[in-house]
């Protein structure tokens, strides 16, 4: 049997001073989205008990559990956080896309910032970062736009040619390398927590 979300982390030691509070975000959004207290944390496979908890203030969410809750309210997980941001232009230009490298990738944003799912060019060079594991909540899509790729899934192994794309659950391990000398260009999509505690997908600058 798969444990609960609330069995997974209960007595984790999560403190009110650990992540913003949303409690008066939670509530509302569960009942704006026309659930029950139970049915909400069914399908968020929490107890009723533990929702009540959050939605009174009385515990702070992991955030695997953000997540859950956002997916199932149909919102993000700013939104639960009560994060609030200005008007998003829709259009990104290329002489906008700063290169960042972190690790011997170079990431490009290709999508608005603060939104649920986020969108960079990347460049992997050969054999960077051939040992590194990704395990984080959310999903990941990428596609090749150059070069060969290297995906481990969990066991399994996957070269991806141009042109080839993989989506998959980020909870599986997973490590990306380059086999081809020149490296490998991807479009990359993730939809992490876009909050300012949940920096989970990209190397964080020193």
């Amino acid at each position: 049997m798969t444990p609960r979300l609330d069995e997974a982390v209960e007595g984790s030691g999560e403190g009110p001073g650990d992540m913003p509070p949303v409690a008066p975000h939670l509530r509302e959004l569960r009942r704006r989205s026309g659930l029950t207290l139970e049915a909400a944390a069914r399908r968020a496979s929490l107890s009723p008990a533990h929702l009540s908890r959050l939605e009174t203030g009385r515990r702070q969410p992991s955030l695997p559990m953000l997540l859950a809750l956002a997916r199932i309210y149909g919102t993000t997980v700013s939104e639960l956080l009560g994060e609030t941001t200005g008007d998003r232009d829709a259009v990104l230009r290329a002489g906008d896309m700063s290169a960042r490298e972190a690790d011997g990738w170079t990431y490009r944003q290709a999508g608005g910032s603060g939104r649920a799912m986020q969108a960079l060019r990347v460049h992997v060079p050969h054999a960077a970062q051939g040992d590194l594991v990704r395990v984080h909540p959310g999903e990941e899509w990428l596609y090749v736009l150059e070069g060969r790729l290297r995906l481990v899934l969990g066991e399994t192994v996957h070269l991806l040619d141009e042109g080839d794309s993989a989506h998959f659950d980020s909870l599986t391990p997973h490590r990306i390398t380059s086999v081809t000398p020149a490296g490998a260009e991807l479009l990359f999509v993730h939809t992490l927590m876009q909050s300012t505690v949940a920096g989970l997908c990209l190397p964080q600058e020193s």
